[in-house]
Parts: C-alpha cells; structure tokens; sequence
C-alpha cells in the first residue's frame, strides 16, 4: 500500500517520515511538502497524512482514484473537502484532544501578556528606552476581570478550567451550552453571544470554521467588545473579519493575540503585522514539543488500525471505499 505525508517542511521531517517507513513495514511511505509535490503521487496513493497547512480540494481527491483513508494531524479538518471525501468513499480521520491543554496554556499566556504590556515594554527596553512609566500606566491584574470564551469544547473547558485560579468572572457561549453541573465546576456562566460581548475584557475564540461561523466576528460584533477589550484568536483566522479587527485595534480594542492568518503564512503587507498592540505567533499555540508527540503517536496508532483493517479513532468522515 502506498502511504503519502502531506507535512510542512521542517528540519525533523526526514526524521519523522523514516521512523514512519519503519513502523509501516511492506508498505511505500512518499513526503510532499506542499500541493505540488503531492499531485504525482495522487494517481496510486491509498491514505494520506495529512496537516491543516496544504489544503486537500475536491479536485485533488477526484484525482485520486485508489485513495480509501486520510488521516490528519492535527484536530482541524476544514482545509479538507469533506463533502467530496463523502460523495467518494474517502474516510477521514482527525487526532482529537492531543493539542488541547497547549492551546489552552497558550490563551493563559497571552491573556496575562497583553495585560501586562509585555510585549511593547520588552520592545521599549531593547531599544535602550526604560519602560517603567509606560509599564507604571498599562499593566493590569487578570485578577477580577471578565473572560469570555467563544466555544465550550475541548479546548474551550480547558481554558475555563486554567482561568478558576486568577479570580476572573467567566462567561461562554456555544451552539451547545454546558451541563448545570459542568458549568459549576469551571465556574463558567453561559450568554447569548451579543450579550456576552460588551461585558468581556478578554475574548478567546475557540469555534470551528462552518459555514455559520465564517465571519462572525465582523464589524458589528467587534464594534460591541467593551473599549480596551483583548481579542484572542487561536481557532481560524477566516472567523473573524480582519479589516474590522485591524480598525477595531486602531480604535477602541485594547489589543489582540492572533494565532491564525488568512493565507498563511501572512504576507509582508499583511496589516496585522504593522500594529503595535497585537502579539503574533505562527499557528502555533498547540505546537509544543509534548503535544506534537501526542499527535505523531495518534497519527501512527490509527494507520497502523488502518493498514491491519481494525476499527479507526476519532472519525469525522465514515468512507465506503
């Protein structure tokens, strides 16, 4: 059977495909680091490795005749045609839960971060000016402030439950609210997301891309956040409408953490990258060393379920081929 990783390239890529050739024995194990290299192989592949950084279009799949299997690192699958996988058979299987305790250290992180004004006082000080007075004016307890979290999932809890200790008010909202009793444990109160907004000195996305969801964040909503407000946004950059945003930061946000962009990696001119009060990182907030340990292991244990025909973990797409 032949195997493709669709991976980025990266210094431990080879590393990783050698060790994959070695548990796959009999098997043929091909790398393609983007959309280009991977077309060759289309033809004859049967399952695909997959990350959310090459998308898998229903013209690549209709070009793929023999393919019964696409497992993606990772838990996002909206770079994949899903539609097209089920009209033609193709199962499809994420890694769920491996990154989520990241992300959620990562939300903490940033949240305390642009409180404190770390970043543009870290900046002030490398370039030889003191930066206690502005220090002095901007940094700001968590303590006592109002959390909201868009999207009550896996990573959503996690960061309720990370944010119990610093004494914040949390609110939430998702299509599916919460257990009584799960709300009390994480001492989350849900709202109606329009009433959410003006309440929230921090906001952190944790919604998948749908169709419903595509550009819920847009002029209006963001126009809503309380003045001085933080955005964070580790989920997908196409949630939010980044011209609003970029206006919003220019006027009456506090500022905003962005993990994800729209393409990516954002261009030069991106206009993001030009303000002073965002922290940017390169969708990375679930790229820790553990958590790419716990994905490689998923990945392998459910193509290894896969090549000796046994029942799949954690399928979003249930083929037929």
């Amino acid at each position: 059977m032949k195997v493709v990783a669709v991976l980025p390239p990266s210094e431990q890529v080879q590393a990783q495909i050698a060790m994959v050739r070695a548990l796959f024995p009999g098997h043929t194990v091909e790398l393609a680091t983007s959309a280009d290299e991977l077309e060759p192989h289309l033809a004859d592949c049967e399952a695909l490795i997959s990350t959310a950084f090459t998308p898998i279009t229903r013209a690549m799949l209709e070009k793929a005749p023999r393919l019964r299997f696409i497992q993606v690192a990772g838990v996002g699958v909206d770079h994949i045609d899903l539609d097209a996988a089920r009209e033609l058979g193709i199962t499809v299987a994420a890694v769920t839960g491996a990154n989520t305790v990241s992300v959620a250290e990562h939300v903490v992180m940033v949240a305390l971060a642009m409180m404190r004004g770390l970043i543009p006082a870290h900046n002030m000080l490398a370039r030889g000016e003191w930066s206690l007075p502005y220090w002095i004016a901007h940094a700001r307890d968590l303590q006592g402030k109002t959390v909201g979290i868009i999207g009550m999932g896996r990573i959503g809890r996690e960061v309720a439950a990370r944010l119990l200790p610093f004494g914040v008010t949390t609110f939430y909202y998702d299509v599916n609210p919460l257990p009584p009793e799960q709300e009390e444990a994480l001492g989350a109160t849900y709202l109606e997301l329009d009433a959410l907004l003006p309440e929230c000195d921090v906001i952190t996305l944790h919604m998948p891309l749908t169709p419903e969801t595509r550009g819920m964040f847009n002029k209006e909503r963001l126009q809503r956040m309380k003045y001085g407000a933080f955005l964070i946004n580790t989920a997908r950059a196409e949630l939010v409408d980044t011209d609003a945003l970029v206006e919003a930061l220019q006027g009456h946000l506090g500022g905003a953490a962005i993990d994800v962009f729209h393409p990516e990696p954002p261009p030069p001119d991106h206009p993001l990258l030009k303000l002073p009060n965002v922290i940017l990182t390169p969708h990375g907030a679930g790229v820790t060393q553990e958590a790419q340990q716990r994905i490689a292991q998923g990945v392998i244990q459910n193509m290894l379920r896969f090549l000796e025909g046994r029942p799949l973990a954690d399928v979003v797409v249930e083929g037929s081929r």
